[in-house]
């Protein structure tokens, strides 16, 4: 008896998923041109890193804020300390470096999405870091003018208070530009993540609201 052999069913090649402008559900970028850019997500610890980086930077100048407050009250040779007017042109900058890497990261997600062009984003990045250097040499040039006045690092506590605390941040701000630099550095290698982009904004914008946190203590207290 002959036997009817039956050809195996076919199995359909899976079908490409399409790909949509948006997030790529891990916190990346997946562009509308339907090829995923080398914009990938951080794992978890790397994401969360600038909250603890952040949380340390608070509690150290929460205390030198203290020894301030408490160094005054209980000195005798505290003498009041007029600011450098430049201190207060240097904060308009950093509020414009501020305002400056938030664009960007607007068109940065646009250009992933899209909608935008990466010469534009590329622009407001460099700006923003244009602008932070801007603040850097603006402090150095409020050091100078203290040091024409007379008023070293040990010439009364009022100085050497300016001098640490303004010292202090701006050594933090010198750490968040080289932040920035890596960020153009690798979005004009396509290799940049988003989460890198989204800590090194949120540390730029803390770098902000701690400056005029400063400013506001040096005028209150010096």
């Amino acid at each position: 008896m002959a036997s009817t052999v039956h050809e195996p069913p076919k199995i359909a090649s899976p079908v490409e998923p399409v790909r949509t402008a948006g997030h790529d559900g891990r916190g990346g970028w997946a562009p509308s041109s339907g090829e995923l850019r080398r914009l990938k997500d951080s794992p978890p610890p790397a994401s969360t890193g600038i909250w603890v980086v952040l949380a340390s930077i608070t509690m150290t100048f929460l205390a030198f804020s203290s020894a301030l407050i408490v160094r005054q009250g209980s000195a005798a040779d505290w003498r009041h300390l007029s600011l450098p007017h430049i201190l207060y042109v240097n904060t308009l900058v950093l509020l414009a470096s501020s305002f400056a890497l938030e664009a960007a990261r607007r068109q940065v997600d646009a250009f992933m999405k899209g909608r935008g062009t990466r010469a534009k984003s590329a622009r407001w990045l460099y700006i923003a870091l244009f602008l932070g250097l801007l603040f850097v040499a603006g402090q150095y040039v409020a050091w100078l003018q203290l040091r024409s006045a007379g008023l070293f690092l040990a010439t009364n506590p009022n100085s050497s208070f300016f001098y640490v605390l303004t010292g202090m941040h701006g050594l933090h701000v010198l750490g968040g530009l080289g932040g920035l630099a890596r960020v153009i550095r690798r979005f004009g290698n396509s290799a940049l993540r988003k989460s890198t982009l989204d800590a090194t904004a949120h540390y730029w914008h803390f770098m902000d609201g701690l400056w005029v946190y400063l400013l506001l203590l040096l005028w209150m207290k010096l």
